[in-house]
Order: C-alpha cells, then sequence, then structure tokens
C-alpha cells in the first residue's frame, strides 16, 4: 500500500457526484479513477471531477493496480457482485449504503473480506459526523445515564415514478434500503441489536415499500421507534433517552451539526460540531487512515454493525411483503 491512498469509483451517479467532491479536504487520499457501463459517463465524470483514468467496465478499474481502494456507488442489488469480485482482486472497499440487498448478501462479502484480509467498510458518514462523534462520547461519559430508548425518523415526499430506481424492486428500491438503513443504524449503534423487530407500512405499485413504521424491542425493555417514508416528508431529527436525560439531534439527524442536551434540572446545553466539506469527508478520512495502519475493520462502523443492521431491514421488509435480491452484475 503507497502512503497515498488512491480511490477509484464504481458507478458515478448523484451520490458519487457528491462524496468525491470532498476530496479536496481529505490529506493522503486521491480519487484517480471511475467506472462505468457507460464509457461516456465515466469520462464526462473524470472530466469534471479531474480524475486520472475512466473506464466503461467494473472489471478495468477492480484490476487497475494503481488503485488500492473502490467507492462502490452503483444500485444495492449489485454491490454483493461487485465486492466479491473487488475482494478476490485485493481491493479495498467503501460500499454505499445499504451495503447489500439482502442479509445472505451481506454476509457472504464479510466472510470473504475476512477471509482475504482486506479492508472493507460500510459508507455510513452518519457515525463520522464531528457532532455524532461528541453525542456519543457524551453518552459514553454518562451524561443522560444508561440509554432506554431510541426515536428517529427520515422520509421525503417523491412522485410515484415506475421507471425512477427508487421505485424499482429489481434496482433495490424503497425506502427502508434508502432511508430506513439511517434510522436503523442510528439506534444499533446506540442500542445495539434487537431482540425483536416489528414493522408496519405500505407499498407502490412495483411492490417496494413506500413506509414503514419500526420497532425494536430488547429482552431488557430498551426499545428503539423508527419512522421512514418516501411517501411524505419526515422532519429528520431523532432523540435519544437515557435515565438521567436525553439528547434532541436536530435535522437532519442523518448528517447533524447540532444537538441539545437536557439532563437533570440544568438547562438545555446546544452543542454545534460543523463538518468538513460537505460531510462525507469524515467517512474518507477513516478508511484512509485504516488502509495506512494497515487494519481491515474499522472500530467506528465495524462489520458486526452492518450485519446487525441488514437483519433489522430484511425482517422489516419482508414483514411488509417486499423480498429483495441480489443481482448479477456483468463486470
Amino acid at each position: 500500500m503507497t502512503t497515498e491512498i488512491r480511490w477509484g469509483v464504481v458507478g458515478p451517479g448523484r451520490i458519487a457526484e457528491q462524496v468525491v467532491e470532498d476530496f479536496s479536504v481529505v490529506n493522503g487520499a486521491r480519487a484517480v479513477a471511475v467506472a462505468s457501463r457507460s464509457l461516456d459517463r465515466a469520462r464526462d465524470f473524470a472530466s469534471r471531477h479531474g480524475l486520472e483514468r475512466s473506464y466503461g467496465s467494473y472489471a478495468e478499474v477492480i484490476a487497475d493496480p494503481e488503485v488500492d481502494v473502490l467507492y462502490v456507488a452503483t444500485p444495492h442489488p449489485q454491490h454483493a457482485a461487485i465486492a466479491r469480485a473487488a475482494i478476490e482482486a485485493g481491493k479495498a472497499l467503501l460500499v454505499e449504503k445499504s451495503f447489500t440487498a439482502t442479509s445472505a448478501g451481506a454476509i457472504e462479502v464479510v466472510d470473504l473480506a475476512r477471509q482475504h484480509g482486506v479492508f472493507v467498510m460500510e459508507a455510513m458518514w452518519t457515525r463520522f459526523q464531528p457532532a455524532v462523534v461528541a453525542l456519543r462520547e457524551l453518552i459514553a461519559d454518562g451524561a443522560i445515564g444508561k440509554v432506554r430508548s431510541v426515536q428517529a425518523d427520515l422520509g421525503v415526499q417523491r412522485e410515484f415514478d415506475p421507471e425512477d430506481r427508487l421505485f424499482s424492486h429489481e434496482l433495490g428500491g424503497g425506502a427502508l434500503l434508502d432511508l430506513g438503513v439511517y434510522v436503523v443504524s442510528f439506534a444499533q449503534m446506540l442500542l445495539g441489536s434487537p431482540d425483536t423487530v416489528s414493522a408496519v407500512g405500505s407499498q407502490f405499485p412495483t411492490g417496494v415499500d413506500a413506509e414503514a413504521s419500526l420497532l425494536l424491542g430488547y429482552a431488557d425493555g430498551r426499545s428503539a421507534a423508527l419512522m421512514t417514508s418516501l411517501r411524505n416528508a419526515l422532519p429528520g431529527q431523532a432523540r435519544v433517552f437515557g435515565t438521567q436525560g436525553w439528547i434532541d439531534v436536530l435535522p437532519r439527524f442523518h448528517h447533524p451539526q447540532t444537538f441539545v442536551l437536557h439532563r437533570g434540572d440544568a438547562e438545555p446545553e446546544t452543542i454545534s460540531r460543523p463538518q468538513l466539506g460537505s460531510g462525507y469527508a469524515h467517512e474518507l478520512f477513516e478508511v484512509t487512515e485504516c488502509l495506512q495502519a494497515g487494519r481491515t475493520e474499522s472500530t467506528v462502523m465495524p462489520l458486526a454493525d452492518t450485519l446487525a443492521v441488514q437483519a433489522v431491514l430484511q425482517q422489516a421488509a419482508e414483514q411488509l411483503g417486499v423480498h429483495h435480491a441480489e443481482a448479477p452484475v456483468d463486470l
């Protein structure tokens, strides 16, 4: 591994457009290549973002010896196949959330990464936001006592369009995999893996979930009440309840700048921690530092947590009558 970590982008879509801009504030890392199944699209992305190489297939960037780590931002059902090929080639990975379309797909990727000793991390940028880091530190220090419950919601209103990826079953559409992953991961981060998952919601005509309300239950009485939707907008706020106070994470909680600490009879304390760049820089820092240190896993976003979140998402989806599948990919 070189001192400078060289990145390749797989899938130059909307989210990749935003992520790649943040390399400008990440020391020791540089995006050098992009791959799309459309060479014209890859060339356009490379030209606009100053990348050195563009490829018209995923196999080419996976085989590029001057790429150390791949950022995978294709539709969810394609993640597993691309990740498997990259791991076999020894490429480190940052895989967009949701990590895969199914729990089985996630387990397969994680097992393969551990077998080959290759670094893999889910791109859950929330966990690396400075405000969330500060929140976790306060909770670990006992600022609100022991956490007993979490509430979180994240939703947007989208007009139904069967041609849009968000509403396509084949492309892993639906509220849970796109937005629900945030509320589930936030709750799992603070409460661990639940003992029970209960979900209610509705579907769009294409068979993907339009909205979902989840209740995560724990054997000791702790709980999480979570909402996600593509049918209607939601505030995007979170609240963490402890035995000695609570914390309000101001919208939008998945990349917050500010939270408010309430404890005892003290006045509420507003705490702000701005992000660098657009906020994606912090997960890029983590991957870069892990690779430079020779680690194969992040302690902030460990693979065990990714597997736990995928299991909850799948249970919730199946309760709503939605059954996702991994897709074969022509690399």
